[in-house]
């Protein structure tokens, strides 16, 4: 990354812009579920945002970890000030079940490959060592 400014139009500033929203509000640092639409809120207080750098610096959160596991046992979703605003549904739950189940089972696929490709190099080795 280029630069530390948070609020410039360059897409690769997403993770400083993300973090800069973390230390500002309370629902981004605890991972809350957001209000839909806390994007209005969010430009009301930082007009000078780009609005395309927000809008994957708001996917990245809500795709992380962290935020679809506070989704998964949510109940009330927070504005951005960390006031209730909405509910968090059942189907909203259920969604970020899906996710992590989904990426979790991926992630023990890829660990899985590794072990064996790594199982396999071990015999290769032991077998040209043999030779």
């Amino acid at each position: 990354m280029t630069t530390t400014d948070a609020t410039t139009n360059k897409p690769n500033d997403t993770r400083a812009l993300l973090k800069d929203l973390q230390e500002r509000f309370e629902v981004f640092r605890t991972f809350s579920p957001l209000a839909i639409g806390i994007d209005k809120q969010v430009f009301a207080l930082l007009p000078e945002l780009s609005k395309k750098s927000l809008r994957l610096a708001m996917r990245s959160h809500t795709i992380s970890t962290r935020y679809l596991k506070e989704m998964e046992k949510g109940t009330v979703r927070l504005n951005l000030d960390g006031t209730p605003a909405d509910e968090v549904t059942d189907e909203n739950r259920q969604h970020a079940t899906e996710q992590l189940r989904e990426r979790f089972k991926k992630q023990a696929e890829v660990r899985k490959a590794a072990e064996a490709e790594a199982k396999a190099e071990q015999r290769r080795g032991k077998a040209e060592s043999a030779r």
